[in-house]
C-alpha cells in the first residue's frame, strides 16, 4: 500500500502525469507536449467489460503495484503495473514516446496470476480523461472529427459539434452527489477484415479556436473501437482493439498466460490540426519498418488502373514497357490476371502460376525483358484468399481456412486463408521464394478484396480472437519475408484504401490509396490522404488518357506529386506531346522526392471536402524556408487566396510554378508577406498546379 502520489514521466517531447489516489487506482491526469503549461482537469484510466469502455468493477479493483522506466536509442518507455486481488489479474499499461513528437503510444498487457482460468471480454489499449481540461462550456468549445473511408472515397473528414453526438451539459454533476455522474458516449468501431472499410481508425477532438487538438489512431489490421465520452463534465477517450460486445472477441487466460492489446497512439498539441497531423506523421515514421523504398521513392508503373484493368497478356504488357520507361518509371508492375487463362478469374485465384495462354513465350522471359529495360519487375498477388473454384481450396486442409461451425467462411466466392496454420505459411513462402529467386520479381502488390466479418472459430476461444491471431500471424509472415529479402518492395492494397491502418503500414513501405478512376474526384483523396498515411508511403494514381485534355492529364499527374507515384493509364496510346507532358511531371517528382520523406503535411484551406471547388495540400520542407503546394481548381471563382501559416511574417516570398509549365498552362500568383497568404489565379477550366513557395 502506498499513499497518494503523482508519477511524472517526461521525455524530450512529452510529459505524462499519472496519479495514485487514496483508492490506489492509477489514473492518467494529463498528457501534453514537454514544456507546455499543464492544463486543468483530471483523467480516468479504466479497463472493464461491458457495453462501454469505462467504469467496470475490475477497473476499480486494479491497485497500483509498481512502475518502471526504460530508454534506448529509439524510444522511452514507462510501464505501470496494477493488480486485482479478487481475480489475481496483473495489468501492465505500457506507454512509449519517441523523439520529436508529442505522441503517446499505448498498449496493455493482462496476465493471469491466479490458479483458475479467466475470461477477458474487453481490454482497452488506453483510457484518459480531461481532454477538455475542465473548460466551462466544453460541449460548445470543442468539435469532434471522424473520417469516412469508403471504396473510391477515402480519408474524407467531417466535423461534429459535441451535442450532436450526444455529449452535452445535463446538470448531473451540479447535484454534487458522489454516486451520481453524467456518462454519455459516442463510439466508432470497425467489424471485419477491412480495418478501415467505412471509417479511418483515427479520430480528432479540437478546440474551435484552434488552440488545442487531440488526435488518435488505432493500430490493428482488423476490428477496433474507440469511444469519446462525457464523464463528470469532462471528455474522455477510450481506445480498444476488438471487444466481445462489438466483435465477438473474448479470450481465455489460463494461469500464467497473458494477452497484449493492439497498440494505439494519442497526440496532444496546443495548436491546430496541421501541428497534430505533423506530430502523428513523425510518429508514423518512427514505428514503421525501415526500408530503402521510403528513402528513394521510386516511380512505379502499374498496368492496372485505366489501362489493362486485370486483363494483361504478353503483347499488351510489352507495348507498355517502352513508354513507361520513357515517362520515368523505375519499377514496372504487372497487375491482376497474369495467372489466369480466362478473363473471369475472380473465383479461381490461389495457385499463382503464370498463364501460358496469356504468355506463350513464357512469363519468365517477359519479366527478364522488363528488367533488361532498366526497371525492376513486379507483380500483383492476393495472398490471403483462395477462390472457390481453385484447386488449392481442396488441396489445403480445411483447418487452413477461416471456419464458422465447421464450415469454411466464404465471402464473394473466396475462402479466407488462416495464417496461423503452417500449411498456409509453407505454401505462400514457396510461392514468394519462387517468384523472387527464379523469376526475378523485385516488387509485389499484395492486394486484398474481401471483407470477412465473421472471423474464425477454429482452434480458438472465440471467432474474434481467431481473427486477431490471424491478423498478427499475417503481419509476422510479412516481416519474415522482409527479413529474407530486405530489398524487396511489398505494397499493401485493399480494394484501394480499405486497410489504411498502421499495423499494415508499419510493416509495408507503400500503400495504394484508392481505386478511384476519375482524376477530378481523386484530387479530394490526394489532398486528404496524408491524414491517414505518411506522404512517402501514400501511392496515388496518375493515369493519363489520349482522349483527355492536357489540363486533365496534368491534373492526374499533380494528384501524385506530393506523395508516391503509381503511373498507369494508356501511356502506349498517348501522343508524343502527351507523353512528354507526363514525363515532365515525373522529372519534377524526381527533383523534389528527396524532400518528401522528411516534410510535414499541411492544409492551407483546412481539410478538403469531397465537393470543394478549390483544394490545396502542402508539404513544409524540413530544414528549409520553403513549401510545396498542390492546388486544384474544380469549379467556382478563377482565383483563390489562402494562408501559408508556416512562412515567416513579413518575409518576401518567391513563388515558382513547378508543374505543368508552358504557355498553354496559365497561372498567376501573388504573395503577401505581411499576411502570409498566397493568391492563385487559374484558367476557367478544371485544372491543377504544383507550386513552390520560398521565403
Amino acid at each position: 500500500m502506498v499513499g497518494p502520489r503523482e508519477i511524472r514521466w517526461e521525455t524530450s517531447s512529452l510529459l505524462v502525469v499519472l496519479t495514485v489516489e487514496e483508492d490506489q487506482v492509477v489514473r492518467l491526469k494529463s498528457i501534453r507536449p514537454a514544456g507546455d503549461q499543464e492544463p486543468n482537469g483530471e483523467g480516468t484510466a479504466d479497463h472493464k467489460s461491458s457495453k462501454t469502455l469505462i467504469c467496470g468493477s475490475v477497473t476499480n479493483r486494479l491497485k497500483y503495484r509498481d512502475h518502471k522506466e526504460s530508454k534506448n536509442s529509439q524510444q522511452q518507455t514507462l510501464e505501470v503495473i496494477s493488480y486485482d486481488e479478487v481475480t489475481r489479474l496483473s495489468v501492465t499499461a505500457t506507454l512509449v514516446a519517441y523523439e520529436g513528437t508529442p505522441t503517446l503510444r499505448s498498449f496493455t498487457t493482462v496476465r493471469n496470476d491466479g490458479e483458475e482460468d479467466l475470461i477477458l471480454l474487453q481490454v482497452t489499449s488506453l483510457v484518459t480523461g480531461g481532454l477538455t481540461g475542465g473548460t466551462r462550456e466544453w460541449w460548445h468549445e470543442y468539435v469532434a472529427s471522424t473520417a469516412t473511408n469508403t471504396w473510391f472515397r477515402e480519408a474524407q473528414w467531417h466535423d461534429f459539434d459535441l451535442p450532436t453526438l450526444g455529449l452535452d451539459s445535463i446538470g448531473v454533476i451540479e447535484l454534487n452527489q458522489g454516486h451520481l455522474s453524467s456518462h454519455a458516449a459516442f463510439s466508432l468501431s470497425n467489424h471485419g477484415s477491412f480495418s478501415t472499410g467505412g471509417n479511418l481508425a483515427t479520430g480528432m477532438l479540437k478546440r474551435r479556436d484552434g488552440k488545442e487538438t487531440w488526435l488518435w489512431q488505432v493500430e490493428n489490421n482488423g476490428s477496433w473501437r474507440y469511444e469519446l465520452g462525457d464523464f463528470k463534465d469532462d471528455v474522455y477517450i477510450a481506445i480498444s482493439g476488438p471487444t466481445e460486445y462489438n466483435h465477438h472477441w473474448k479470450e481465455r487466460l489460463a494461469p500464467g498466460q497473458s494477452f497484449k492489446t493492439v497498440p494505439c497512439a494519442l497526440v496532444h498539441v496546443y495548436d491546430g490540426l496541421d501541428a497534430a497531423f505533423g506530430a502523428l506523421t513523425t510518429y508514423r515514421r518512427h514505428i514503421r519498418r525501415k526500408h530503402k523504398d521510403n528513402e528513394t521513392l521510386p516511380i512505379i508503373f502499374n498496368d492496372y488502373m485505366n489501362c489493362l484493368m486485370g486483363d494483361p497478356d504478353e503483347e499488351k504488357v510489352r507495348s507498355l514497357i517502352e513508354p513507361a520507361v520513357f515517362a520515368g518509371a523505375e519499377y514496372f508492375v504487372i497487375d491482376a490476371g497474369w495467372y489466369a487463362d480466362e478473363t473471369d478469374w475472380w473465383d479461381s485465384v490461389g495457385e499463382w502460376e503464370p498463364s501460358q495462354k496469356r504468355f506463350p513465350n513464357g512469363f519468365k522471359a517477359l519479366i527478364a525483358e522488363i528488367r533488361a529495360a532498366g526497371v525492376v519487375p513486379g507483380i500483383w498477388l492476393e495472398p490471403e484468399v483462395v477462390g472457390v473454384r481453385s484447386n488449392i481450396a481442396n488441396e489445403l486442409p480445411n483447418e487452413a481456412f477461416f471456419q464458422i461451425n465447421g464450415k469454411k467462411v466464404m465471402e464473394k466466392s473466396r475462402y479466407q486463408l488462416d495464417y496461423r496454420h503452417p500449411a498456409v505459411i509453407d505454401r505462400m513462402d514457396r510461392i514468394v521464394d519462387n517468384l523472387v529467386r527464379d523469376y526475378g520479381v523485385g516488387y509485389f502488390k499484395f492486394d486484398y478484396n474481401v471483407d470477412v466479418a465473421a472471423g474464425t472459430d477454429i482452434d480458438t476461444f472465440s471467432s474474434g480472437a481467431g481473427a486477431l491471431a490471424h491478423n498478427r500471424a499475417y503481419l509476422a509472415w510479412i516481416s519474415r519475408i522482409f527479413d529474407g529479402f530486405p530489398d524487396l518492395v511489398i505494397e499493401t492494397c485493399s480494394s484501394g484504401g480499405q486497410r489504411l491502418d498502421y499495423a499494415m503500414l508499419a510493416a509495408h513501405p507503400i500503400q495504394s490509396t484508392s481505386d478511384l478512376q476519375d482524376p477530378v474526384r481523386y484530387a479530394a483523396v490526394s489532398a486528404a490522404i496524408a491524414t491517414a498515411i505518411a506522404p512517402e508511403q501514400s501511392a496515388g494514381w496518375a493515369y493519363p488518357q489520349p482522349e483527355w485534355s492536357d489540363e486533365i492529364n496534368a491534373l492526374t499527374v499533380v494528384n501524385t506529386l506530393l506523395g508516391r507515384v503509381h503511373l498507369s493509364g494508356k501511356v502506349h496510346k498517348l501522343s508524343e506531346a502527351q507523353l512528354r507532358l507526363v514525363k515532365n511531371g515525373m522529372d519534377v517528382y524526381k527533383s523534389i522526392r528527396g524532400d518528401v520523406g522528411a516534410s510535414m503535411p499541411f492544409w492551407p484551406m483546412g481539410l478538403p471536402g469531397w465537393h470543394d471547388e478549390w483544394l490545396a495540400f502542402g508539404l513544409k520542407v524540413a530544414g528549409a524556408d520553403s513549401v510545396y503546394v498542390a492546388v486544384w481548381r474544380r469549379g467556382g471563382d478563377r482565383s483563390c487566396r489562402f494562408p501559408i501559416a508556416c512562412a515567416r511574417e513579413g518575409a518576401a516570398g518567391k513563388v515558382e510554378v513547378l508543374y505543368p509549365v508552358g504557355s498553354a498552362f496559365k497561372v498567376e500568383t501573388a504573395w503577401d508577406g505581411k499576411g502570409r497568404t498566397l493568391e492563385v489565379k487559374l484558367p476557367d477550366t478544371v485544372c491543377a498546379r504544383l507550386l513552390k513557395v520560398t521565403w
